[in-house]
């Protein structure tokens, strides 16, 4: 159905012998919080990425990328997923990922000079600052944060949350109403600010469950009081900020649910793995359970069809866009993000006490995964997007 080129099969060889054997090592100091041994670790190793000619699969040849098509990145991506450090290694994280577009997209040549630039080089990180704690993420139209044009600059207020990697970012890119009486598609702005401009203020990274995360693995709180940037920091045209979230949103959804079937393909071996070593008594495996072979089955059904569902999603993007694609980006958004839990529930399960810590990534994947349920429209919200889409065909 969806056929590789020998060129695409070379590179997924390689990015998969690139991860077994240099990322996947480095997931015991992540995991365990070893900060201090990891980080330069890390670097090493995203130096070796970009040399091999493996950095930013998803970004244009003319911006220094690999100009993978969706569909191609698609496959990649599924690879980076089966560990978490997989999508930063090359530089194809989010948010970056998304600022990366958003700043080829509708950034000016200043802009993406001084901001694009060392972000493709991997030399500085960003982040999204749009979620707020006094509104629901659910409806991105309305939103408290403002930004009030004062001579050549404009004037920044409001408090986000969730504003992932937050930590150590060299700015970030605010969602705030800058036209209050238009329409509710087109009040709000897209504005560059750094992070280190006065009234800035990294309140604290969010514990989420029981884990505040540090770097580009965390999701910071941040309040923008009377924060002033020039004018000249606008992304695109004002106004347009809510649109040009919506052209971020599908391309991101096809990265983040192949990242989602990478992770439940690492899941699903870690289970059959162990399965087949773990005695329950002399003699007799865990695969020999009828139960552990039920969730194999099911598991391997799942995968597959939660596969060809985001790829059949990203090959309608790169051929139509992704308003043609809006149906099947709802359905693989909550379907895939199901699959998900299922999967990561059964083999943590198969692996009883040792799949609740963090010798593997199992319960990392758990707890942070959960979300996959919330971020980018949470499911109830895509459900009844597509549901009342098909019954208005019968209308």
């Amino acid at each position: 159905m969806f056929e590789t080129s020998p060129e695409l099969e070379m590179i997924l060889r390689t990015m998969r012998e690139f991860v077994r054997e240099e990322v996947m090592p480095l997931e015991r100091p992540f995991l365990h919080y070893d900060y201090d041994t990891l980080d330069p670790l890390l670097e090493q190793v995203r130096a070796k990425a970009k040399s091999l000619g493996l950095w930013l699969p998803q970004i244009p040849q003319e911006y220094g990328g690999m100009g993978l098509s969706l569909v191609e990145h698609g496959y990649v991506s599924e690879i980076l997923g089966q560990t978490p450090l997989g999508h930063y290694v090359f530089n194809c994280q989010a948010p970056d990922a998304g600022n990366m577009e958003i700043l080829i997209e509708n950034g000016t040549e200043a802009q993406k000079e001084k901001y694009l630039a060392p972000l493709l080089r991997g030399e500085i990180r960003s982040c999204f600052s749009m979620t707020e704690p006094e509104n629901p993420g659910s409806n991105p139209t309305w939103l408290s944060s403002t930004a009030v044009k004062q001579g050549s600059d404009y004037l920044i207020n409001g408090q986000k949350w969730f504003t992932s990697s937050a930590d150590g970012a060299a700015f970030a890119i605010v969602m705030a109403v800058t036209n209050p009486e238009a329409s509710k598609h087109l009040r709000a702005s897209q504005i560059i600010v750094p992070l280190d401009t006065a009234g800035v203020t990294l309140v604290r990274n969010i514990s989420v469950m029981g884990e505040k995360g540090r770097g580009w693995a965390s999701h910071g709180e941040i309040v923008y009081d009377n924060v002033r940037v020039p004018q000249e920091n606008l992304l695109g045209k004002e106004g347009e900020g809510f649109v040009i979230a919506q052209q971020r949103l599908g391309p991101g959804r096809i990265h983040h649910c192949m990242r989602w079937i990478g992770i439940c393909e690492r899941a699903f071996d870690e289970m059959c793995r162990y399965a087949n070593l773990r005695q329950v008594a002399p003699g007799r495996t865990l695969a020999q359970q009828q139960t552990i072979q039920n969730w194999v089955a099911e598991s391997r059904a799942e995968i597959n069809a939660a596969r060809l569902m985001t790829l059949d999603a990203a090959h309608k993007i790169d051929r139509e866009g992704s308003y043609a694609a809006r149906d099947e980006i709802s359905l693989i958004k909550f379907y895939v993000a199901g699959v998900l839990q299922r999967v990561l529930d059964r083999a943590i399960q198969a692996h009883g006490a040792l799949g609740m810590t963090d010798d593997l990534p199992l319960a990392f994947w758990y707890s942070h995964e959960r979300a996959a349920r919330i971020y980018d429209g949470p499911d109830e919200v895509h459900k009844r997007s597509i549901a009342r889409r098909i019954l208005s065909g019968y209308q």
